[in-house]
């Protein structure tokens, strides 16, 4: 894989390795002034359901371990 657009990363789960749990979608993402992305922001709507919980995560490039078809593997 050589390049890939943040609509294609949006399209797959992002899965945590260390705690299995799936955290849903990439829906934003927050870049710096020079255009590169510091952290991937995902919700899972699904798994939190309380109004009460932050059902946002995010992770950085370098936690991501592994792009695969229809899932992002990350070390969060």
């Amino acid at each position: 894989m050589n390049s890939m657009f943040l609509s294609d990363l949006q399209e797959k789960e992002i899965i945590s390795i260390e705690t299995g749990l799936n955290y849903g979608h990439i829906v934003d993402c927050e870049i710096d002034k020079e255009g590169k992305i510091i952290t991937f922001i995902c919700e899972n709507k699904k798994f939190f359901k309380k109004p009460l919980i932050n059902n946002e995560v995010s992770f950085t490039y370098s936690d991501i371990v592994k792009i695969g078809k229809d899932v992002i593997l990350v070390k969060v």
